[in-house]
C-alpha cells in the first residue's frame, strides 16, 4: 500500500510540474508579423478549432500557399491550392507580379473554397477541396471582371460572389472603383440574377476600392474592403446594411485600420487588405497585410499581421486603445501550439522537395530529380532575367538576419554554363552568386542593368556558396570546404530587391539555380544540401 501511495504521489507531482512547465513556456505575447516575408493579401477562416490562412502567390508555383494554426500565431505550411501544371496554366511570358492575385478562403457544408484571380489568364475562378491540404479541384471560371473576389453564404444557404470593379458606369473622380455582388451557382460557376454595385468606398474620392469581404455579424451585414492602393495610403474600411443588397452605409469610424496617418517613417506601413475571424471562445481577430521598414527601406515586401478586434455596436475597433498594428502584444486566448520547425539544413533524401520550395512560373517539364540523396538540376537555356520558367528552386526570405548556403558538384563544359545561388525579387532585380567554368561570379542586376560584377578564379568541382544577411548588408563566401570558406571582399547592398527599388507585388526569394544561358546543354548541377538559418 505504501508503494502505491508513493507512486501516486510521484505521478501527481510529475503532472503538476509538467503543467507548470507548459504554462511557463507559453509566452504571454506574440510578435508581428505572424508570417514574415512575402505573405501578402491574407485571408483566414476557422473550422472547429482549426484555423486556415492563404496568401497571394503571383508568378510562383505551386500557387496559393495554405497554412494551418491552432492558436492564430503559430502557422504551418500544409499545402498549396495550385499544384498541377495543367490545373491553372499560367501563360508563357507571365510578367513579374502577375498571375495569382488575392485569394479568399471560405468553408461551407464540408467543403473548402479558394476563390481568386489569375491576371493574364482567364480571370476569376474558384477551386474546392474536402481537405485544405489538398488535393484541390480543377478551376471553375466565373467569367467575371475585376480582382480579389470573395464568397458569402446567407442564412438561407444561397451563395453570392462579391467582386471588385466599378460596374456603375460612373467615373466622376480619379481611380474610382468599388465592390459589387451577384448570386452565384457554386456547382457550375454560373452567375444568377443582376449584379449590383455595393460601394465605391467610404468617401467621395476613395481610390482603388478592392479586396471585398462580406460578413453577417449580430444579424446585420458588414462589408469590409481595402482602399487607397497597396502602398503607403493603404487602408481598411467597413460598410453596413440591414439587408443583403444594401444600401451599404460607410461607418463613421472609417478608415477602421490604416497607418497612413502615422507618417512615412513609421516602422510598419502600407497596412490594409484585412479579413476577420471569430475564435471558438467568441473573440474577434483580423489578419492584414503590412510592410516593415529596415534601414529606411522595405526588404521583406508585404507580410501578414495579426490584430485583435472588438465590436462596438457594428463598428469593428482594431486594437482598442491603440488603433494600429503592434510589433508585440497579448496573444489570443487560445492554447499555445507551436509546430515542429523544419530542419535548417535540407538534405535531399526524402524523394520530393519540401513544401517551402517554389518555382518561377509553371514547370511544364521535369528538369530536376532527387536521386541518391542529391538534388540534380538540369542546365537549360532559360535564364532568370527573362519571363520564363528557369531552372531555379527557391524559398521565401523571411528574416532580416539570416545565413543561407548550398553545397554542390558542378563542372562547366562551356563558358555559358553556370550554377549556384540567386537572391531574387523579379526578373530585373536580383543578385547572382554562381560558379562558372573558371570563376566564382557575382552579378547584381538593378532594374535590368548590371550595376556590379565580380569574377574570382575558382575551378574545383565541389563548391560551397554561402550568403550572410544583416539588414540590407550582404556578405558572400565561397570555397570547396565548409570549414574553409573565403569571403568575397565586398559588402553588398540588398537595396536592389527592396520595394522602393524593385516595385511590384511579389517578394524576395533565395534558391538554387542552374543555366546554360541560351545554349542547349546536357550538363547537371548536383546539390548535396541547402540551408537557411535564422540568426
Amino acid at each position: 500500500m505504501k508503494k502505491i501511495f508513493v507512486t501516486l504521489t510521484y505521478i501527481i507531482f510529475s503532472l503538476h510540474f509538467t503543467v507548470l512547465a507548459q504554462i511557463r513556456s507559453e509566452p504571454p505575447n506574440f510578435n508581428n508579423p505572424i508570417l514574415s516575408g512575402f505573405h501578402p493579401d491574407p485571408s483566414v477562416i476557422r473550422v472547429g478549432e482549426d484555423y486556415y490562412l492563404v496568401n497571394s502567390s503571383f508568378e510562383w508555383f505551386p500557387g496559393i500557399p495554405i497554412y494551418h494554426s491552432l492558436d492564430l500565431v503559430n502557422w504551418e505550411l500544409i499545402g498549396y491550392g495550385i499544384t498541377r501544371p495543367d490545373q491553372v496554366p499560367l501563360p508563357k511570358g507571365l510578367k513579374d507580379s502577375r498571375g495569382i492575385y488575392a485569394v479568399t478562403i471560405r468553408y461551407h457544408e464540408g467543403l473548402f473554397y479558394l476563390i481568386t484571380t489569375c491576371v493574364q489568364c482567364d480571370g476569376n475562378f474558384y477551386i474546392t477541396a474536402k481537405n485544405p491540404a489538398g488535393p484541390w479541384s480543377n478551376p471553375i471560371w466565373t467569367g467575371t471582371r475585376g480582382i480579389d473576389p470573395s464568397l458569402f453564404w446567407d442564412d438561407d444557404g444561397r451563395s453570392y460572389y462579391v467582386g471588385h470593379a466599378n460596374i456603375s458606369g460612373l467615373n466622376d473622380w480619379p481611380d474610382k472603383n468599388g465592390a459589387w455582388m451577384q448570386e452565384i451557382n457554386l456547382k457550375t460557376g454560373e452567375m444568377k440574377g443582376e449584379p449590383k454595385q455595393l460601394t465605391h468606398g467610404h468617401a467621395a474620392n476613395a481610390r482603388w476600392t478592392e479586396g471585398p469581404h462580406l460578413y453577417k455579424i449580430n444579424g446585420k451585414y458588414t462589408l469590409m474592403v481595402a482602399e487607397g492602393g497597396t502602398g503607403f495610403h493603404h487602408a481598411v474600411t467597413v460598410h453596413h446594411s440591414d439587408s443583403l443588397w444594401g444600401p451599404y452605409v460607410p461607418d463613421h469610424a472609417n478608415p477602421v485600420l490604416t497607418h497612413r496617418n502615422l507618417g512615412q517613417n513609421y516602422p510598419i506601413h502600407s497596412v490594409g487588405h484585412a479579413d476577420l475571424v471569430q475564435t471558438q471562445k467568441g473573440d474577434w481577430w483580423a489578419v492584414a497585410l503590412g510592410k516593415r521598414l529596415k534601414d529606411s527601406i522595405t526588404l521583406l515586401a508585404r507580410e501578414t499581421f495579426l490584430v485583435p478586434v472588438n465590436f462596438e455596436g457594428q463598428t469593428p475597433v482594431f486594437n482598442p486603445g491603440e488603433g494600429r498594428l503592434l510589433q508585440s502584444q497579448k496573444r489570443p486566448d487560445l492554447s499555445w501550439h507551436p509546430f515542429n520547425s523544419d530542419s535548417d539544413r535540407i538534405l535531399f533524401d526524402k524523394g520530393k522537395l519540401p513544401l517551402q520550395f517554389n518555382f518561377l512560373r509553371t514547370p511544364n517539364t521535369k528538369w530536376y530529380e532527387i536521386k541518391e540523396g542529391k538534388l540534380k538540376i538540369q542546365l537549360r537555356p532559360e535564364v532568370i532575367d527573362s519571363l520564363v520558367n528557369p531552372s531555379f528552386i527557391a524559398r521565401r526570405i523571411e528574416d532580416y538576419k539570416f545565413k543561407a548556403a548550398t553545397s554542390f558538384d558542378f563542372m562547366a563544359k562551356k563558358e555559358s554554363e553556370a550554377a549556384g545561388l540567386v537572391i531574387y525579387r523579379n526578373s530585373t532585380n536580383h543578385i547572382k552568386f554562381l560558379k562558372t567554368k573558371a570563376n566564382i561570379v557575382v552579378k547584381i542586376t538593378d532594374n535590368g542593368s548590371v550595376i556590379e560584377e565580380l569574377q574570382i578564379p575558382f575551378k574545383a568541382k565541389k563548391c560551397i556558396l554561402q550568403v550572410q544577411v544583416n539588414g540590407r548588408e550582404l556578405k558572400l563566401f565561397y570555397g570547396s570546404k565548409e570549414t574553409d570558406l573565403i569571403e568575397v571582399g565586398n559588402i553588398f547592398d540588398l537595396e536592389v530587391i527592396s520595394d522602393e527599388n524593385a516595385g511590384g507585388f511579389n517578394g524576395p526569394y533565395i534558391g538554387m539555380y542552374a543555366t546554360s544561358r541560351g545554349n542547349e546543354s546536357r550538363n547537371v548541377a548536383s546539390f548535396d544540401w541547402f540551408e537557411y538559418i535564422k540568426n
